[in-house]
């Protein structure tokens, strides 16, 4: 089926089968009256998009500045920098309606980015990138992966030199979200390749707007996440002022980076719950309204089986994650137990998808069906933020 033929209505009707989450004790009344507002705009606004973002495989400019206007950027930051004024409950929020969705887009990495800058930026960075941030007018993006180096980020190449009152930055990253709109680049840089990696590393922010040197390339083909654009970014001789570094002096990145992770990594747990959850909401309809051999196909012991035991693995995995963020939210930061959840989570939620999609049958193998994007798109779900056997190594060391 063409791009163009795919059924706006279809995707509608398959969000209405989804049945409500499990509440989790994390989610306080302000949290609950704002998934609600969350979940009407994701449907209303996001949803009917998804054809057209995943031909062209990036969401509009436009979408970004809708998702500031209703409150779904950087709903951590505190309002005095544009935020929401809100804390980690939210961000699950949105993350986990855009899950349920089916709707990869880059407002996570939006807000990784700003807890970057919100963690080690100077008053003046702050003022300066929050706000556009959290309007949508300014689209961030993390680049830390290159072609040579994912995972093992003590690695990478690309450099950046002190000359004067400025860096010059040269080097390539790559699968870069948010990377074609970004208007903003926070970026790993060695600023002095001759000490260890513990201490070659920085962290800069690129404002790319006409900056010379510097070139998005066109979104990557992807098997999953189409909608949401994954570039490689070159830059060549490209002039960033000294200002711009984040944090006191050069030689810190790779411990705000370590600092950061378990923001990310938590959140990409709470995707994987969510995504889970829903898979099995949608598959329960579906195995109801199947008819196989005359009867249901919920009917069947061994479809009634498989669904039973992806049931309660989501909901396993809920009771989890939701421990996870009630530490987070609480101060306990450890970068241990965020790996364990990365890795663990992410891992369970494919193995649900895959049963999930197995007893939709053909109409699974299907990309106009959420199920079918749900697994193509949860695929990187283990890979990205740090590879799981990376997650395995982290959690093998404090043993």
């Amino acid at each position: 089926m063409s791009q163009q033929a795919f059924p706006v209505r279809p995707i509608n009707k398959e969000l209405e089968m989804v049945a409500e989450p499990y509440r989790s004790l994390w989610e306080t009344e302000d949290a609950r009256i704002f998934r609600e507002s969350v979940r009407r705009f994701i449907n209303d606004e996001f949803v009917p998009q998804q054809p057209k973002w995943r031909a062209q495989h990036y969401p509009d400019r436009s979408a970004w500045l809708a998702a500031g206007k209703a409150g779904l950027l950087l709903p951590s930051v505190p309002v005095a920098y544009g935020g929401g004024g809100g804390g980690f409950a939210h961000e699950c929020v949105v993350t986990e309606e855009l899950a349920r969705a089916g709707v990869p887009f880059g407002a996570g990495v939006q807000s990784i980015v700003a807890h970057y800058i919100l963690a080690y930026g100077t008053e003046e960075q702050k003022l300066r990138w929050l706000p556009p941030m959290a309007r949508g007018e300014c689209v961030a993006a993390i680049a830390m992966t290159e072609p040579a180096a994912g995972s093992d980020l003590a690695a990478i190449r690309a450099s950046a030199v002190f000359d004067g009152d400025r860096y010059v930055i040269n080097g390539s990253k790559t699968f870069i979200t948010n990377g074609w709109l970004a208007d903003l680049v926070c970026i790993a840089v060695k600023t002095n390749p001759a000490v260890a990696a513990m201490r070659a590393i920085s962290m800069i922010v690129v404002e790319t707007r006409g900056l010379p040197g510097f070139r998005a390339g066109q979104p990557l083909e992807k098997i999953g996440m189409q909608g949401r654009d994954a570039c490689e970014l070159f830059f060549q001789d490209v002039a960033v002022p000294a200002g711009n570094l984040l944090g006191a002096q050069a030689g810190r990145g790779f411990s705000q980076m370590m600092q950061q992770l378990p923001f990310e990594r938590l959140s990409v747990a709470v995707s994987g719950v969510a995504t889970a959850e829903a898979a099995v909401a949608l598959t329960i309809r579906h195995a109801k309204d199947r008819i196989l051999f005359g009867k249901p196909l919920f009917d069947l012991q061994d479809a009634r089986f498989k669904l039973a035991e992806c049931a309660t693995d989501a909901r396993v995995a809920r009771i989890f994650v939701d421990d996870c963020i009630v530490r987070y939210i609480a101060g306990d930061r450890n970068d241990v137990t965020a790996a364990m959840a990365k890795y663990w989570l992410t891992e369970c939620q494919f193995r649900i998808l895959d049963k999930c999609l197995q007893l939709h049958g053909g109409y699974g193998y299907m990309t106009e069906y959420l199920i079918a994007r749900m697994w193509a798109d949860g695929r990187a779900q283990s890979i990205y933020a740090g590879a799981n056997e990376v997650m395995k190594e982290s959690i093998s060391w404090s043993l």
